[in-house]
């Protein structure tokens, strides 16, 4: 089990030991990292400063929610926009959904709108204008130049600590202003604020939004006294030093030479104020900014050195160690350093271990959590501990959380696959009695979304008379993949009985496969298929963000059984032809932000497409699943701003890049097999946290070799389609020799 302080300790270790390494050298790997990709379009990530999973993301917050943009700025920042309102301390990379951006501080020069009585507009009245060409992000560091004020703003940070170095121009009134009342796309129920001294302010932001409820306290320390300070309390401003209230601002005061830097450190805390002071005592006691962005450095690069890669063209060195950095930012911490934490019920709690909030889990299962679990397996268990702690505590094991809430945004049981696939692959961190308690309660007791007793009567989800009728094909298809990984989690641990129920019920996405069509199909309470139906038509209430044509082939526990369901391999190899060489620009697919990244009707940029062309490998065709791949490399994946097809979805899309370019992928995540494709890079080394290696290399590789020829395992041929967990464990040589004629 990951240890509470193995970030803090990493980071205070390498700054007391002197640890160095040339800022830009080679051996750096957070050179090859952009921040930028992907917070255009809808990408929806972010350039904030930030450690793995940590709890803080310091960085900056365009938010245009007033002008009706709020799909682009989930993140809170979105590259097109040209003013920033200040910069906050939290904030989602990549999701589908706008929250965080809490505890917002902007520098600030002049009269900036606030004024003792005005009611000034929190949104625009202190925004200032920024140029592209002024910002610079790199893992852990953040820096912009705001016009309107003349202010050079850098950001780094440690686990729980944002430290922000401002340079002032000169200034007999300069200062900050602390705005609780800004969040992304959310309102607050409750803030306070107090002004300590002439050098701390403390406080809570508590706020409801797509999070129902979520809240920090936060300490803020500056390097130069205030001379004045304001505070503005649901549209009074005074010279009070404590102030509540559902909107809550301060603004301090003070006079700059040119060129002066003004430091301010902000620490966050689930916990409380005190839990906020010692967050900052323990991580950054001293005022050191380029320390802590050293150091910050010094982390990134030790996650990713994990691989070390050598790509085809730049532009691919970039998008994959970018798509590494992008898998390792959620899910984020919650814990402070001596273990207190406000948990899932509200209630204060400790804990001798790192726990997380933010999983996106619809959407991370499929690829994200089994690259973990490969390289970075001590964190995926914090990950794993903090699913089954929240059952604890609340009796339900979470769907998708963000900010320690049930969101209930998607569909399926998904922390199933994740608990499994950590106690399959060895990890044996956490209570395996809880573990199985909470899974087999997700996948047998009715809740929102899941009413199994209709579920067990039927042999799926009916569009009729249901607790939830909405979105049942889809919800019977994640419920069959969630049941198998039940079964095989409840074989391992000796529980026959509940294996073979599960088991059983995994195969009932054949009750919805209808013959004549060749599709999934919703069908009533007495067995009768929905009518009309049109298998292209998307929007429809049976499917979750796709359509029938996209959703039959979502069998990801037994894709044989599939297969089976077709007259032929070559019947079925036809029907995936149909997905990705057939124009979909017909078929009323246009205007949905997730339907992006078209292949056809093919939706890259929407997580269940994401195992569909390595089907071509499991039907024999591996030549077209190779051209499959190496298409949406060519066309969805760019390292610039807008070079993601679609949300990076907590690093889901990040996580199907780099399996691909390693050349296989887990169709089923918790089978310890990978499908193979078609490897994008020369040669990549993994390095496995037992100490050994794993290498891969593609011979030939390049435009016109896309195509795999043959494939050899330590010097063995390899004759089957998949390659094991195993494999990659012992350590080795994975070799891939590329033609440019399909080999069928």
């Amino acid at each position: 089990m990951m240890k509470r302080l193995f970030l803090c300790s990493l980071a205070l270790a390498a700054i007391l030991c002197g640890c160095s390494r040339s800022d830009r050298g080679s051996g750096n790997l957070t050179q090859f990292v952009d921040p930028f990709v992907g917070t255009g379009g809808f990408g929806h990530t972010h350039p904030s400063a930030q450690l793995p999973f940590s709890m803080v993301q310091a960085g900056p917050s365009t938010d245009d929610s007033q002008g009706g943009k709020q799909w682009e700025h989930c993140s809170g920042y979105h590259y097109d926009e040209q003013t920033i309102v200040g910069f906050s301390h939290t904030h989602l990379s990549g999701t589908g959904c706008e929250d965080m951006g809490d505890i917002l501080i902007q520098p600030v020069t002049g009269n900036p709108g606030f004024e003792k009585g005005q009611k000034e507009d929190t949104s625009t009245g202190y925004r200032s204008r920024f140029s592209h060409d002024s910002e610079e992000a790199h893992p852990g560091y953040y820096k912009v130049k705001l016009d309107d004020y003349g202010v050079v703003a850098e950001m780094t940070v440690s686990p729980r600590v944002g430290f922000h170095r401002y340079t002032f121009p000169a200034s007999y009134d300069a200062g900050f202003i602390i705005d609780l009342g800004f969040g992304n796309d959310d309102g607050n129920i409750d803030s306070f604020l107090k002004v300590l001294d002439d050098r701390t302010i403390v406080g809570k932001r508590r706020s409801h939004g797509f999070v129902d409820d979520h809240h920090y306290y936060f300490r803020a320390e500056f390097s130069v006294p205030f001379e004045s300070v304001e505070t503005w309390a649901d549209g009074t401003v005074s010279d009070n030093k404590d102030v509540s209230g559902e909107a809550v601002k301060a603004r301090v005061h003070f006079s700059t030479e040119d060129g002066q830097v003004v430091l301010v450190k902000v620490a966050l805390s689930t916990y409380g104020e005190d839990g906020a002071k010692r967050n900052l005592e323990a991580e950054i006691p001293h005022w050191d900014f380029d320390a802590v962005r050293k150091n910050a450095d010094e982390i990134w690069n030790s996650y990713l050195s994990k691989v070390v890669i050598k790509a085809r063209n730049d532009d691919e060195r970039t998008s994959f160690y970018t798509s590494l950095y992008h898998s390792l930012i959620m899910p984020n911490l919650i814990t402070d350093v001596d273990g207190n934490y406000v948990g899932w019920d509200k209630q204060p709690h400790h804990s001798d271990c790192d726990l997380y909030t933010n999983f996106s889990l619809w959407d991370t299962y499929r690829a994200e959590h089994p690259f973990l679990e490969i390289l970075y397996p001590g964190d995926n268990s914090g990950f794993v501990e903090s699913l089954i702690e929240r059952h604890r505590q609340t009796g339900l094991l979470v769907t998708n959380e963000y900010g320690l809430c049930e969101t209930w945004c998607m569909i399926g049981n998904h922390a199933v696959p994740v608990i499994a696939d950590a106690y399959i692959k060895g990890d044996r961190s956490f209570n395996v009695d809880d573990a199985w308690d909470a899974v087999k309660h997700a996948m047998t007791t009715d809740h929102y979304k899941s009413d199994w007793s209709n579920y067990d009567r039927c042999g799926y989800f009916p569009y009729e008379n249901s607790d939830y009728p909405r979105k049942s094909v889809s919800r019977t298809m994640e419920a069959c993949y969630n049941d198998y990984c039940a079964a095989v989690f409840a074989k391992a641990l000796g529980k026959d009985e509940d294996y073979e129920f599960f088991i059983k019920r995994s195969e009932n996405y054949r009750n919805l496969f209808d013959p004549s069509t060749k599709c999934v199909r919703g069908r009533d309470l007495a067995g009768n298929w929905r009518t009309p139906f049109n298998p292209r038509q998307y929007s429809h209430p049976d499917y979750e963000e796709g359509n029938a044509w996209q959703w039959t082939w979502h069998v990801q526990n037994n894709p044989q059984g599939l297969i089976d369901l077709f007259d032929s391999r070559d019947e079925f190899v036809n029907k995936l032809d149909s997905l990705f060489f057939i124009d979909s620009s017909s078929f009323g697919m246009s205007g949905d932000h997730n339907i992006s990244g078209m292949i056809g009707t093919y939706a890259h940029g929407n997580e269940p497409s994401h195992h569909i062309a390595y089907l071509y490998t499991l039907a024999g065709r591996p030549d077209k699943a190779a051209e499959v791949v190496r298409e949406v490399f060519d066309k969805l994946y760019f390292p610039t701003p807008d070079g993601l097809c679609g949300n990076d979805d907590c690093g889901q899309m990040s996580c199907w890049y780099m399996f691909s370019a390693l050349g296989f992928y887990p169709v089923n995540p918790i089978s310890g097999e990978y499908v193979f494709g078609a490897p994008q890079l020369h040669e990549a080394i993994l390095r496995l946290p037992n100490g050994k290696k794993f290498t891969i290399k593609a011979k030939n590789l390049s435009e016109e070799n896309k195509f795999v020829k043959a494939i050899r395992l330590n010097g063995r041929p390899v004759e089957y389609t998949t390659l094991k967990y195993d494999d990659i464990l012992k350590g080795g040589t994975l070799e891939y020799e590329m033609t440019a004629a399909a080999e069928l």
